[in-house]
């Protein structure tokens, strides 16, 4: 029976329509993932290139002053990109995977982002992670929204209820047959991925598989209990395009308006402007009113008296670190909200599928606010390291050829994030039971058929 159920579901050519449909857009989302994965790694390579010959040349140039040498000198951190966030892109394509910063003033620096097309960011990626959330149910519905009702309407039911020992079962090897071919469909792409996009497999990959099929197993419940309403064929479908616009766009559309307006951030305007105030407001005020804040901030270098000349490294760098200090709470308080933002993102997601099947895509795939937030809190870190290397330098003016430039080299920060398997499986799982209980619970009922 279940070989036969399979070869009647296969031989429709509506169904190797939408499979072979489903799989091209698969493989075209590989390829967009290949895209993104060359150009993130284009960027490292230049970006350790340039490096290496942007410090060589400005030593070069600026050979007598080490304090003018390091205020065009750059020095990068790389947010470490995985091979599977290529399946899941998230927000790497509008944060910026590189910081390069120089020791001056961080936060006019922290927040600067690629240049890239307003068109292309708009639109965004056709990556597998789309292909997943928002074609597969479509798919999962056209395969199943007329299980019973195209039997009823075209008047073979009662011969299929008379010939089956057992109708509710006949009912469940229709839709066993369903998932077992989009389950099949989601291997193979996942399969080909790994080799195409040289993806590891290893707990990450597993745990994006597992949500994935979660997912897909999520779709067949909703559809197994629209199904187990009985109603006419019209109506199914017309329930579950309903359901899932309302869970893949405007339900995410709204909560994300919900989250924005809650948790506004005009800290970032203000973050700015105090910045670019505090520092610009230096030079008319008394230099020594500035080294005192310094001093106040860096104990350490109190030995390192203000000159008698008109202008100094010491003063300038001080200004520059004021800056920052000035501006402090207001980049506290935006990245406060920011980690609000994600915190409440989380939580809601629990209760909402398809918002948490994003939310735990991209957090196996680094590719989420999280993640970003953790980057920037490292490249405050590596700024402030390159700070007290270089202070000592600028401020007793050490020659520049005596520094080993060529040991500054591009650093990479990797996410030390573990995924948990309760938090990824849990909420998918528990719904597509509730699910099927109730699509049970239909069938189950006197007259049912």
């Amino acid at each position: 029976m279940l070989v036969l159920l399979f070869k009647n579901f296969i031989r429709s050519k509506g169904t190797k329509i939408g499979l072979l449909f489903l799989l091209i857009i698969g493989f075209i989302s590989l390829l967009i993932g290949r895209q993104f994965q060359e150009k993130q790694q284009q960027n490292i390579t230049e970006a350790a290139i340039y490096q290496k010959e942007h410090i060589a040349r400005n030593a070069a140039f600026h050979k007598d002053e080490m304090g003018l040498l390091l205020y065009y000198i750059k020095f990068s951190l790389v947010n470490n990109t995985l091979p599977i966030n290529s399946l899941a892109i998230g927000q790497r394509d509008v944060n910026p995977s590189i910081q390069s910063v120089t020791i001056r003033g961080l936060e006019a620096q922290k927040y600067d982002s690629e240049l890239n097309n307003p068109s292309n960011l708009l639109s965004g990626n056709i990556d597998f992670s789309f292909v997943l959330l928002y074609l597969f149910p479509l798919l999962i519905i056209a395969f199943s929204y007329n299980i019973i009702s195209e039997e009823k309407e075209s008047g073979t039911w009662k011969i299929v209820a008379t010939q089956s020992p057992n109708t509710f079962v006949y009912i469940l090897k229709l839709f066993y047959v369903r998932i077992l071919s989009l389950i099949a469909l989601l291997t193979l792409i996942l399969f080909v991925a790994v080799f195409f996009l040289q993806i590891p497999i290893d707990k990450s990959f597993f745990v994006f598989y597992g949500i994935s099929v979660l997912y897909i197993l999520f779709w067949f419940a909703v559809c197994f209990f629209i199904v187990s309403l009985q109603k006419n064929s019209n109506f199914n479908a017309v329930i579950l395009l309903t359901i899932w616009l309302f869970l893949i766009i405007i339900l995410p559309a709204g909560i994300n308006t919900y989250i924005i307006n809650k948790y506004k951030t005009p800290e970032a305007l203000e973050l700015t402007l105090t910045q670019r105030n505090a520092y610009h407001e230096k030079w008319d005020m008394d230099k020594q009113e500035t080294l005192d804040k310094f001093y106040k901030h860096y104990p350490q270098f109190k030995n390192y008296p203000l000159p008698e000349k008109e202008f100094s490294w010491l003063w300038y760098y001080a200004m520059q670190q004021m800056g920052d200090d000035e501006s402090a709470v207001q980049s506290q308080e935006l990245e406060s909200k920011l980690q609000q933002r994600n915190r409440a993102s989380e939580v809601i997601a629990q209760f909402i599928p398809t918002l948490h099947t994003q939310i735990q895509l991209n957090e196996i795939a680094k590719s989420d606010l999280r993640n970003q937030l953790l980057f920037l809190k490292e490249t405050t870190k590596f700024h402030e390291k390159l700070r007290l290397h270089f202070y000592p330098k600028i401020f007793d003016n050490a020659p520049v050829e005596q520094q080993k430039w060529e040991n500054f080299k591009v650093e990479t920060f990797k996410d030390p994030t573990e995924t948990s398997f309760a938090k990824a499986f849990l909420p998918l799982l528990l719904f597509s039971l509730l699910l099927i209980g109730f699509g049970w619970r239909n069938f189950n009922r006197p007259n049912r058929f």
